[in-house]
This record gives structure tokens, sequence and C-alpha cells, in this order.
């Protein structure tokens, strides 16, 4: 008996062993040794300029969906005229249910008038109609500098924090009232009105709006502002959450960038950093410290704080005091928005545009790690940047200002990574991560979607759902079958579902496929590529022919009824570099050469419009130009739907060696 004990003991002694080695592996270096650099980037693989996703490996199970789409014509945030300047989202998880804030301007950025509205949802995948939250505020006549704001203009809102979960459970949402001479000024540098405040309640309604705080060192107070000051409000709830979150200098450093007060309010000056960009309300830069402050806790409670252009900080005492601010040289940042956070797993994830040039704002990037301070993985999230539609000032193409949920703002059910985050400034999205994050799979895939109840059930599939182009799960009644419905009526954008399987240089692929309405110029393409995203072959449908390689040129398209459920085969090996296809059990009597080269292949695409991954070769080289969204003219149609595509998918089997 004491030798088994004795036994067990030692086993126990041992795992504890190996559990504290285990720990110390994924700690971070000491606090000291971190002060140089704060966050670095340790893998090999970095973004490709020349596309839009950066041939980086993508991310399985990333659910992409559009929240709001802009449009003047037909808004369906109610008016007359649709705002087609949105930006800033900000996202909460409270009561069971999303909430999800926005910045709108009429046309364009740092341009009257603006106003915040609030959308809503139970599954993070279907949307409330926006709600104003913030209307237009007026002003009164500034004088800023000697330029002269006349008597009733419109203010300019500005957005760095969103939403707060107060420690009593009320749920308050802010902004950030400014305002511009110019659009080539700033809202953003001290010189604004201040911060408004406003309940949101459990059944829909909101409260009063207040101000929360007055930029007083710029002159504004009680006595010159529309809103009364909170403490004037008659519920003490709502009066303590306000206080809860005054007195939280963590969460609050949120506030500097538009604030900038010499009060003692804040613990820290971000701006003080040696050789840091100059920034002022006289111009409109994305450069600049101190700007958009997130922060994440590495496993040994250090809190990492992060800002715009690799700028970040340590604090090792719950924010009280900060380590000089530093730039984190291996973060290929733009001027958009870093996004930090320990995911439910327990790894660290930073969200941002991993720029090859540092201009543009794409693609949309995870750094992976699993201690906060080295991240030795990169995933695109998201490469895909559809047309603007709508001109405007500032209008920087691509996906951009990345927000999770910040910590004490909910965590919805689920181990997915959330983030919201706009579109060409014009539309808003949402994406939901499969934690943990991966790019790669072991098993072969072997879907028929029967037991498949909704979108949620595919985890390891990847889907692109514009608002008028949605993905679905529908039911034949002849074939008693279930099966994956493709929607596109949307004519500047597509929709797609790509899924990765094991990577093989030798792969069968099998799948069902129906084109239940293919107007004419319109194709759905078929794709399947290597990690990189290239294009080993491609199958394009069309009203009566499916078409072979990326060029249609080397081999004779094969006549169908795309009406019909068409069954393909296709027998991929790379070192050959050429596949066979059976349609209906009828084998192409020649092998086709891939389009392009792939050692291995490891993904399939279905997309209702074409490619097109390609960065225009300026962009490429340069980057965006400096005055960006006044490059075009507003696109015609852009609101109004197409002609409606349908492509249908079932069965979709692999197998290789």
């Amino acid at each position: 008996m004491k030798t088994k004990m004795k036994i067990i003991l030692n086993l126990l002694i041992a795992f504890m062993i190996m559990g504290n080695i285990s720990a110390q592996q994924i700690m971070p270096p000491l606090y000291e040794e971190c002060l140089t650099e704060n966050i670095k980037y340790v893998g090999e693989i970095t973004t490709n300029k020349y596309f839009y996703d950066g041939k980086l490996p993508h991310a399985v199970g990333t659910h992409h969906f559009q929240v709001f789409r802009a449009n003047r014509a037909h808004p369906s945030e109610a008016g007359v005229v649709g705002w087609t300047y949105n930006h800033q989202p900000y996202l909460a998880y409270w009561n069971d249910k999303f909430y999800l804030q926005f910045l709108s301007g009429l046309i364009a950025e740092h341009t009257p008038p603006t106003r915040i509205s609030i959308t809503t949802s139970h599954d993070g995948m279907s949307w409330t109609d926006p709600v104003v939250v913030f209307p237009e505020y007026i002003l009164p006549e500034i004088n800023d500098d000697g330029e002269i704001i006349p008597e009733g203009s419109y203010a300019v809102y500005h957005q760095r924090m969103g939403w707060y979960v107060a420690p009593n459970r009320k749920l308050l949402t802010l902004g950030f009232v400014g305002y511009c001479a110019t659009p080539r000024r700033s809202p953003n540098a001290g010189n604004g009105l201040g911060r408004v405040v406003r309940e949101v309640k459990a059944d829909g309604t909101f409260g009063e709006i207040y101000f929360i705080r007055y930029n007083r060192h710029a002159g504004w107070n009680e006595s010159n502002t529309n809103y009364p000051f909170y403490k004037e409000s008659n519920d003490k709830e709502f009066i303590d959450a306000c206080e809860s979150l005054l007195s939280d200098k963590l969460v609050t450093l949120q506030w500097w960038e538009e604030d900038r007060g010499k009060d003692g309010f804040f613990i820290t000056d971000p701006s003080q950093v040696p050789d840091g960009d100059t920034f002022s309300k006289k111009i409109t830069t994305a450069a600049g410290a101190g700007k958009a402050f997130n922060f994440y806790r590495r496993p040994d409670n250090v809190i990492v704080g992060l800002w715009k252009n690799q700028y970040s900080s340590l604090s090792h005492d719950n924010g009280k005091t900060w380590s000089p601010i530093v730039k984190n040289t291996s973060l290929l940042t733009t001027g958009a928005k870093t996004w930090g956070q320990k995911t439910d797993d327990g790894k660290y994830v930073i969200v941002h545009n991993h720029s090859a040039t540092k201009r543009n704002r794409f693609p949309m990037t995870a750094l992976v790690g699993k201690d906060g301070y080295r991240f030795d993985r990169i995933f695109a999230l998201r490469g895909e940047v559809p047309t603007r539609r709508y001109q405007g000032l500032h209008k920087n193409p691509g996906e951009q200002y990345f927000r999770g949920i910040i910590e004490g703002n909910g965590n919805p059910p689920g181990d997915e990574l959330w983030m919201t985050y706009s579109v060409n400034k014009e539309d808003i999205w949402i994406t939901k991560t499969h934690v943990p994050i991966i790019g790669s799979v072991t098993e072969e895939v072997n879907e028929n979607f029967e037991s498949i109840s909704s979108l949620n059930d595919l985890k390891l599939w990847n889907f692109y759902v514009p608002t008028w182009a949605p993905v679905s799960i529908k039911y034949d009644e002849e074939r008693k079958s279930k099966y994956l419905e493709l929607r596109d009526e949307e004519p500047y954008d597509y929709s797609f579902v790509e899924r990765i399987f094991p990577a093989s240089s030798k792969k069968k692929i099998e799948f069902k496929f129906q084109g239940e309405k293919l107007p004419q110029g319109h194709a759905p393409e078929i794709e399947v590529q290597d990690q990189k995203g290239n294009r080993a072959l491609k199958l394009r449908i069309d009203t009566d022919w499916l078409s072979f390689d990326i060029e249609k040129v080397h081999s004779d398209p094969v006549k169908i009824d795309p009406k019909k459920w068409n069954h393909v085969e296709l027998e991929i090996d790379c070192q050959k570099s050429s596949y066979t296809v059976t349609i209906n059990s009828k084998q192409y009597p020649k092998e086709i050469s891939f389009s392009d080269k792939a050692e291995v292949v490891e993904r399939i695409v279905f997309r209702t419009g074409p490619y097109r991954n390609f960065v225009p070769a300026q962009v490429a080289e340069t980057g965006i130009g400096r005055q960006p969204g006044y490059d075009l003219d507003d696109q015609p149609g852009a609101d109004y739907k197409s002609p409606l595509i349908i492509l249908n998918i079932d069965d979709v089997i692999t197998s290789g060696d």
C-alpha cells in the first residue's frame, strides 16, 4: 500500500513539474527585458504587396458578414438620403446580444454633418437597421485660429471608445463631439467640445444625452454646450456607472487622443515619444503617437497598451504607471488601428493591416502567439477589397479600424474571435474566426450539409457574405436534401465560400453544383488553390457551358445544363501540373494543364463573381495616394441591385495522398 502511495505521489509530483515547465514555456520574457520592444513578430512569412490577401495562409473557419451597406438612394437607416461615409465601429456583447456602434458622415471624413448609430444582433449574422443614438450636433460660432465656423454649423464626431459595461450592469455608449474648420483639419487634437454619454437600455430605448467630460482646457463647459453634465441626471445608477467609468484610468486612456487635457485626469501623455511624428489640429494625417489605444493582459498580468503606428507601452500595475512608449518595428502597421487581445484558448492575437508598403489598409491579418510578446504565425483573416462605390475625401480603400470586444464589455458564447471594422470607410462588417486560429486542417472534407442547420455549424468553412449576396442552407424538396446556396444581387461585390482541406500534391475533389439563376454576363467561378492563393485550376459556369483554366484558350468548354445538378470530379496531380475532370460520369478527353503552378493544393473556392486579388501596380509600389477618395467618382448603379445569381453547392468530398 505504501509503495502504491509512493508511486502515485511521485507521479503527481512529476505532473506538477511538467505543468510548471509547460507554464514557463508560454510565459513572456521578464518585464524589464521587453522595454525596448514590447511586441515582436518573429515569423518568417510576410505579406506580398501585389495581392490583397498578401498571399498569406487563410485562417480556417472565418465568417464575414456585412452589417451595414451604404446606400445613398435607398438608405436602410431611414431618411431621404443615405450617408455614405461609415467608419470607426465598436462592439460589445451585453444581455445576450451584440451591440455595434459606428460613426457616419453624409459624404466624407472630417466633413459635417456627422452622427453616431447603433445596430444589434442576436447571432452576429443578421443585424437590425441602424438607429441614430447621437444625432447631428449644432455648434455655436467658433473662431478656430482665424478660421470662422459659423453658428448653426454641425459638429464632427470622432470615435475612440464606443461602449462601457459598468459594474452595475448599465450599458453606456459614448461619442466625442469635435469640429473641423475645413476637411483638412482634425477633430481629435484636443480642440473639441467633449465626450457625450447615453445609456442603452435592454428594451432598445435610450436615456438622455449628457456630457461625461468637457474639454475645459479648450474653453468648453456646462454654459456653452447643448447637453447637461452627467451629474444633473436624476438616475443615481446612471451617475454611478459614469463615475465608475471616469475612475477607470485604464479604459479612459482611450480618450486621451481627443481630449489631451493637462488637468491630471490622464495618468500618462502618450504623445511624449522621442522622434514621434508631428500631429496637430491643423493637419490631417494618420501619423502621430497616442492614437486609438487598446490593451490586453499577458500571462504574467503585465498589460500591453497598443496605439496606432507601431507604438506600445507596458504596465505592471494595472495601468497606474507605464513604461516609455516605443515602436515595435516588426509590426508592419499602417495609419489604421491595431487590435490586440487574449483569445479563449489562452493564446494572443494582434489584428491589423500587416502592410508590405505600410500605407495600404489590406490585408486584414492576425498575428498569433502564445505569450503576448512573441507572435510567430500570421494569417489572412480577410483579403477582399471591393470597389469603393462613393466618392469622399480620406476614404482609404480596404478593411480597416479593427475592434474586438475590450475587456469588461462581454464575451459571446463559444470560443470564436469577433472583430468589427469598416471597408472602404463606407460599409460596416463583422468577422467571426474559429479559435484556435489555424491555417490548415488534417481531416478530409465530406460535407453533404444534412446535419447543418445554419452557417454557424460550418465551423471549418470560410464565408464572405455581403448584405445583397447572402449565403444560407436550403432544402431541396425534390431531392429531399439540404444544400448550400449562394445568392448575389450586389453590383460591386460577390459572395463566396471556401473550404480548406489537407494539403497534397495529388488530390481528388468532387462536388455537385446547380446554377439555378445565371443572368447573361454573370458567371460563377470555382477554383482550387494552394496556400498562397496560386490558382491551379478554375471552372467557370456560364449559361450553357462549363469552361476550364484561367485563360479559357487551352481547353474547350463542355456543354451542360446548369439548371440541373451537375456532378464534378477532379483528379489533380501537382507533380504533372495538370488535372482531369469528369462531369456527370463522363470524363473529359484530355488532361488540362494548371493555370498557376502549385506544388500542393489545399482549398476550394466557390464564388459568384470574378477573381479580383491583384493589387494595381501603382498602389502596390507606392501605396494609396495621400488624398484617397477623390481618385474616383461615384460608381453607377451602386444603389440598385444587379440581376440575381443563384449558385447551389452540395456533396463536397476530398481525398488524397
